[in-house]
């Protein structure tokens, strides 16, 4: 199975950059051996799906409702989605879980919506700052995985060490292939041999400089990109270091 490169692009871009980002990820997708993702904010999914329409890059939404419609005001169901052009759905991302307080309870609801949707879920696990340094991380990831995944689970994981979103740090290969090696045991454990075809995906401060690197690593799937998403170039780069499988 292809490494998967996913680009979260948050809170960023107006509707006219996100067309144009797209169109430039698109535009230099060709021999790319990695499978490609991007996930803007719901307002431009259409107008990205559309721009998108006919490449071999994927469209993405960052978050959805447990719900599959009801008087949720603001909230977005995961059909709402899949009718406007995505197929995946990126869920209980570090962000969410801190400033939105989504427990992983509410993550597995998330997660299996989406599954009936027809979306494929990214569900995000990683450790805090405070947790690593005493000594938890495979504790606190290893709650997260038992609470946030359903039985069975179709989907893919990303690992994003928490203390290394969105502040230049990046785990070492060591660290990552720990951590990897952890959630692959863990996920055998939950789901038996159909643990082992789960793909893990790391995120946190992933660059080209260091992409080749850390999708090296064994038990790494792909790579969940922040920041450089939002570069065609530097996220295409980070996609041609992906390996076929």
């Amino acid at each position: 199975m292809p490494q998967l490169i996913a680009g979260n692009w948050k809170m960023h871009c107006l509707a006219a950059e996100a067309v144009a980002l797209a169109q430039g990820i698109a535009a230099g997708a060709q021999g790319i051996v990695a499978e490609l993702l991007v996930c803007p904010t719901a307002l431009h999914l259409a107008a990205v799906a559309q721009a998108l329409h006919g490449s071999s890059v994927a469209v993405g939404g960052q978050n959805c409702h447990q719900a599959p419609q009801g008087a949720h005001t603001g909230d977005i169901a995961a059909p709402m989605l899949r009718d406007l052009g995505a197929t995946w759905v990126i869920l209980g991302h570090s962000e969410r879980r801190m400033n939105h307080g989504e427990t992983d309870e509410l993550v597995r609801e998330k997660t299996v919506a989406a599954v009936e949707a027809g979306l494929t879920p990214i569900v995000c696990v990683g450790e805090t700052t405070d947790q690593r340094a005493g000594g938890a991380e495979t504790e606190a990831v290893g709650w997260q995985l038992a609470g946030s995944l359903p039985k069975p689970f179709t989907g893919v994981l990303a690992y994003e060490p928490i203390w290394a979103i969105g502040t230049g740090k990046t785990a070492t290969e060591e660290v990552v292939a720990i951590m990897h090696a952890f959630i692959r045991e863990e996920l055998v454990r939950q789901f038996g041999d159909p643990g082992q075809a789960i793909r893990i995906l790391y995120g946190g401060s992933v660059k080209p400089a260091n992409a080749k690197s850390l999708l090296a690593v064994d038990n790494v799937g792909g790579a969940l990109v922040g920041g450089s998403s939002l570069d065609p170039r530097e996220f295409l780069e980070i996609a041609r270091a992906a390996r076929a499988g």
